[in-house]
């Protein structure tokens, strides 16, 4: 649990304002320092149990604001809001149940997934580490969670490598979901599998949203998937959140030039087939 906090239902789960997030480097001769904005006054908001997608060019941002949602990262300064609470004000004793509830999966699970550890193991390790229960119910609990995610239960011993890549992304979902999170991000988590997994893993995600009422910040260059998959759609250059609508909204009528651009950069606009009301 995040906390005795009550909130309204109607609230949006995550609300990020203003988010700052810096870098210092040095200059290769003189040794100077000089600051690369990553993020300058982030402002987005997610709805309770909704996709967001955040779509923009590399380098615009993305990821730095997910891990700062994530923790990851601290942000220069600016506020996230996670279920009713400012997650930069709390305590470091209260971030840990804070963790538990935003899971992060990453583009690249092979980078992700210890290759010495089992898929039992694997899944089994955050429930470990947040103290879940015996190590039988952890056992239980990471096995129950394979199979629900369509992984048959008799590779629990089989190690990442042994897993084609859309398995091993499923494996992924896994590990984030044993905790029962408020909020999944994926970080281009979709974009290295073939079409063909791609749809599936969309399809696994939707019925587990439904079932269990997740949120997802979902981070993609491919706008046709985002036009599929997506409520709301926020878009981000140089660091900044420059508009953020809903999906059939945004690809009809977009307010930014930006925007335009990378719409226009699709195959075929008219080809895409958006069945989320505006």
């Amino acid at each position: 649990m995040s906390g005795n906090i009550e909130t309204d239902a109607c609230d949006p789960l995550v609300r990020i304002e203003n988010l700052r997030r810096g870098y210092v480097q040095r200059r290769p001769f003189s040794g100077s320092e000089y600051t690369i904005e990553a993020l300058e006054n982030a402002t987005l908001t997610i709805s309770r149990g909704a996709t967001l997608a955040l779509v923009g060019d590399s380098g615009s941002g993305k990821s730095t604001l997910a891990r700062c949602l994530a923790l990851l990262e601290k942000p220069s300064a600016g506020e996230i809001w996670f279920n009713g609470r400012n997650l930069l004000e709390l305590q470091a004793s209260e971030l840990c149940a804070v963790r538990s509830q935003i899971q992060l999966i990453f583009q690249d699970p092979v980078s992700s997934l210890n290759p010495r550890m089992t898929a039992q193991e694997i899944v089994a390790e955050p429930l470990a580490i947040q103290k879940g229960g015996t190590r039988n119910q952890q056992r239980e609990c990471a096995i129950d969670w394979i199979v629900r995610v369509g992984l048959p239960n008799n590779c629990i011993a089989k190690r990442p490598m042994e897993f084609s890549g859309g398995q091993r992304q499923r494996l992924a979902i896994a590990r984030a979901l044993v905790l029962e999170p408020k909020l999944l991000i994926l970080d281009e988590a979709l974009s290295n599998l073939d079409l063909a997994n791609q749809e599936c893993i969309v399809q696994l995600l939707a019925d587990l949203q439904a079932e269990r009422q997740l949120t997802y910040l979902h981070i993609s260059h491919d706008l046709r998937l985002v036009s599929q998959i997506a409520d709301e759609v926020a878009v981000m250059n140089e660091g900044r959140v420059i508009e953020q609508q809903p999906v059939a909204k945004l690809f009809s009528s977009p307010k930014e030039d930006y925007t335009r651009e990378l719409l226009l950069a699709l195959p075929s606009l008219e080809s895409i087939c958006i069945d989320r009301s505006a």
